[in-house]
């Protein structure tokens, strides 16, 4: 059974496989790569001569620099940033600098220890996907993304701030 995932604010099955070993790559579909794999691995990209008939996304830490990032923005087609524990901010930081600094269009999913309470933050940081952890309710999850209907400031998604919003 596929996993459930919330995309766009909507919750629907994850077309990725996560592949953790290139020799089990799948024959076809939508694959999610580790970015250390990747680097090892550079022939999965169809660019680099892979054959690959799905899509393919990158799965990064918080602690990886935006810069090494770079050669695969127009590669991919979804970049997944683990949060290894819901304290740790960096991700949210990785997100606003892939979407407004380096202009990456493509989803960017939140995953590991995501919890309903920062999904809304996270959403203005630019995440359009999210993975909230097993033991939560995605339903409850996805009402998070609606906890606040004005925000003051810009941010990733609403460019101007309120005062540049008023009729």
């Amino acid at each position: 059974m596929p996993r459930k995932i919330i995309k766009d604010r909507a919750i629907v099955d994850d077309s990725y496989t996560q592949v953790t070993d290139v020799s089990q790559m799948p024959a076809s579909g939508d694959i999610l790569v580790a970015l250390d794999l990747l680097l090892e691995n550079p022939s999965v990209l169809p660019a680099q001569g892979g054959a690959w008939d799905g899509k393919i996304g990158i799965k990064v830490t918080g602690d990886v620099e935006p810069e090494a990032l770079v050669e695969y923005l127009d590669k991919v087609d979804l970049i997944a940033i683990e949060f290894p524990v819901f304290r740790d901010g960096r991700g949210y930081s990785l997100a606003r600098i892939l979407r407004d600094r380096l202009g990456f269009q493509g989803e960017l999913r939140a995953c590991g220890d995501v919890l309903r309470d920062q999904m809304f933050y996270m959403q203005r940081c630019g995440f359009n996907s999210f993975e909230p952890r097993d033991d939560r309710s995605i339903e409850e999850a996805l009402n998070g993304l609606s906890d606040f209907t004005v925000t003051y400031q810009a941010d990733a998604v609403e460019k101007r701030p309120i005062y540049l919003r008023r009729p």
